[in-house]
């Protein structure tokens, strides 16, 4: 199992030609995924098609570090002439008519689109289980969620279905199916990467990131999809360096602040230990590690969910059944077509958040929850703040337990919660990873969470890096019935 680094070099110095490499991905795919589920759409020809591309690339001398490298894309991200469903009956037959902007990102590189990823349904989800298609299977447990929502992102690349991958992240989306699923999950700053032709969930939460197999290869992947667009108008027009120069920086001297609040009742004690045995390793650097507090995250939950809901009312107003996707048959009149298209096309969890959401902005209440919930994600903003004027990074798990199993977690409530860890991060917009941390008793992947200030993406890199370097976890692989090594 190659990194995208490794993959590079391999085709650059002609050791392996694209059109190879594709059709060895396909292959596993064929022979594989039947068995996870990780993709709702692949394709061959079009995949090949790239491939014959970028060896043509390689052979004029003009190629990047992506050129010819076979990713797999979450399926809420749109691709021009490829079915695009968010995992949803509502969008089943959707063809998109233009790229996400990421999208023409990774096709001017040379990148090699192997299919759409399994997900959550409209991303509301953190186990792959709402998904109107199929449920996604966690690599090293089969009879584990492999998290969510971008579960068929994380399981993909763990079990080398493709080299690496794009999810989305609006509450801990990228890095809790990473933590499960023992790999690499970034969530870049709000505003970094832009967000044009991923369809909304909840638009000022929202933000594209990579899997990958290890810190090195999300550095490219992160230098590849970043960097200003003027379709959306809440990308940053920042001077965008070179992440990958991230790798040569030392831990030595900088400051890590592991809060209190993340690592009370609740969180796994193996887990626990992992954070714990990090900080350690940190020190040996020469990082100076402390604790540290951030008292409004508890607080963070419920305004995550206010807030994303109502966002998600308002964004998925739109499927009516009268422009694009699903509509009902058999009704009459206009309010009954909304009523039955709405009610069939949408499943139960994006049903519960859209009342909730529905609720939250009504006459009577908006003042009680939506803008209430706003001023506390201000008030969670500035308690960041207060800790990046002293650390550099903030460490914490990624999740509070490894994955669990199909039907574990029934009710709404106790699934929320799994999310306690990462939800703070995307109501103050900043930059996080998740990096694997070993395996606890049951075997199942555990991962511990680097949260950095604003667009300081290169210090979670260096952080990442040098535990990666020292623990040698990026190593770890899963086995399907022998089939993975």
């Amino acid at each position: 199992m190659s990194s995208l680094y490794e993959y590079a070099k391999q085709l650059k110095e002609k050791k392996v030609s694209s059109v190879e490499l594709t059709r060895h991905y396909l292959d596993r795919i064929e022979r594989i995924d039947p068995t996870l589920g990780s993709y709702i759409t692949v394709c061959p020809e079009e995949a090949m098609a790239a491939a014959r591309k970028a060896d043509a690339r390689i052979a004029k001398g003009d190629a990047s570090y992506l050129t010819g490298i076979p990713v797999g894309i979450k399926d809420n991200i749109c691709t021009e002439g490829i079915k695009t469903t968010c995992a949803s009956k509502m969008l089943n037959n959707f063809v998109p008519p233009y790229d996400a902007t990421v999208i023409k990102r990774l096709k001017d590189s040379g990148a090699v689109i192997l299919g759409k990823l399994n997900m959550d349904e409209f991303a509301m989800g953190s186990s792959t289980e709402t998904s109107y298609f199929k449920k996604t299977k966690n690599p090293y447990d089969l009879s584990c969620v492999p998290g969510g929502s971008s579960g068929g992102s994380a399981a993909c690349v763990s079990a080398d279905l493709a080299v690496f991958a794009l999810g989305s992240d609006t509450g801990g989306s990228i890095r809790q199916p990473a933590a499960f699923c023992g790999n690499i999950g970034f969530k870049p700053t709000y505003g970094l990467v832009s967000r044009y032709g991923l369809i909304a969930f909840a638009s000022s939460l929202d933000q594209i990131g990579a899997f990958t197999k290890d810190v090195r290869d999300c550095a490219y992947a992160l230098g590849a999809i970043a960097g200003h667009d003027s379709l959306d108008s809440t990308s940053a027009d920042i001077e965008y360096p070179d992440y990958t120069k991230a790798l040569e920086l030392p831990m030595k001297g900088m400051r890590v602040g592991i809060p209190e609040e993340y690592m009370g009742e609740g969180i796994q004690p193996e887990i626990r230990e992992a954070v714990e045995a990090a900080a350690r390793l940190y020190e040996q650097m020469g990082a100076v590690c402390e604790k540290c507090s951030l008292p409004l995250s508890k607080y963070a939950l419920p305004a995550y969910y206010i807030i994303s809901s109502a966002e998600a009312s308002s964004n998925l107003a739109r499927f009516d059944g009268i422009k694009y996707g699903y509509r009902a048959e058999g009704y009459h009149g206009l309010t009954e077509l909304y009523e039955k298209t709405r009610s069939e096309g949408f499943g139960e969890e994006v049903k519960r958040r859209i009342m909730l959401g529905t609720y939250a902005l009504s006459s009577g209440y908006y003042d009680a929850y939506y803008k209430r919930a706003q001023q506390v994600r201000e008030l969670i903003r500035r308690d960041f703040a207060a800790c990046f004027e002293k650390y550099d990074v903030l460490l914490t798990p990624t999740v509070p337990a490894t994955a669990f199993r199909f039907g574990e977690k029934a009710d709404p409530v106790s699934m929320y919660m799994g999310d306690i860890c990462t939800v703070a991060v995307n109501i103050a917009g900043l930059p996080a990873v998740s990096i694997p941390a070993g395996l606890d008793k049951k075997g199942r992947p555990m991962g511990i969470q680097l949260i950095a200030n604003s667009f300081e993406e290169t210090k979670l890199i260096c952080a990442a890096y040098s535990y990666e370097r020292e623990t040698g976890y990026d190593m770890l692989r899963p086995e399907i019935g022998g089939e993975i090594k």
